[in-house]
């Protein structure tokens, strides 16, 4: 890979094609999140982070260059692959995806935060990962989000706990040392309205800071439906297509 392709630059500090395609499209993005917040009579606006699954190490690279610091795969093949390929740059990887409690000892050697936390198994898996790589390399505690299922299948298909299992999920995150319970996390049902999915999943929010004060994040909202994730308190926006554009051709 050559070194305007890492950095998203050409011989003579330009940005090239693709970084000001990106730059126009975190731009539009950014206006909108600042739009719908004042509409929402928001003092913050909620944090970006971007979806780069699919698209390869150079546009997370060319993100980085203009100021991204927050990023989300759903692969851990791919997300420990590019956290390998670009060391130094101050990224904060999430894991968005639905995980396997095998591929935990992986996740916590790249993740800032597993945002599909969804059943027992897979926080002891991740405690018992995360205390060893601790031991290695003293890496800060690991941000767990509470993935919901709002879908009629309970997550069957898109992952999720119901929202009955939080107040017990939570607990078994909050007790394990070296996780942190940072909130909750959901998808708005297809074919649903999000503001309907968004207010639910902020009710159930609200009910878990009772027993947990600290654990008030929530990663809501995706190019499609941003504006009713920051309307009901979204801290958390996860966007991808709208900056990246659609998934690259393969081969």
């Amino acid at each position: 890979m050559t070194e305007s392709g890492l950095t998203g630059t050409g011989r003579e500090g330009e940005m090239d094609e693709r970084a000001l395609q990106l730059q126009d499209r975190l731009a539009a993005v950014r206006a909108r999140i600042t739009a719908a917040s004042r509409a929402a009579g928001r003092d913050v606006e909620p944090g970006l982070i971007v979806v780069t699954k699919f698209h390869p190490a150079a546009d997370v690279s060319r993100l980085a260059g203009l100021g991204i610091r927050d990023v989300g795969e759903n692969r851990d093949q791919e997300a420990s692959a590019k956290a390998a390929e670009l060391p130094g740059l101050g990224l904060r990887w999430h894991f968005i995806g639905q995980l396997q409690s095998k591929k935990a000892k992986s996740v916590v050697k790249y993740a800032h935060s597993v945002q599909s936390v969804d059943r027992p198994q897979l926080a002891e898996a991740l405690a018992k990962a995360i205390l060893r790589a601790q031991e290695e390399t003293g890496r800060p505690d690991l941000d767990c989000f509470i993935q919901v299922s709002l879908d009629d299948d309970a997550g069957e298909h898109r992952g999720g706990a119901a929202p009955a299992a939080v107040g017990q999920l939570a607990d078994s995150i909050a007790e394990a040392p070296g996780l942190r319970l940072a909130g909750v996390m959901a998808v708005a049902p297809l074919g649903g309205r999000p503001e309907d999915a968004f207010e639910r999943l902020a009710g159930i929010s609200a009910a878990l800071r009772e027993a947990h004060p600290g654990a008030d994040a929530i990663s809501a909202g995706m190019s499609q439906d941003l504006e009713a994730a920051v309307l009901h308190g979204a801290t958390h926006l996860r966007i991808g297509s709208d900056i990246l554009g659609s998934r690259p051709a393969v081969g």
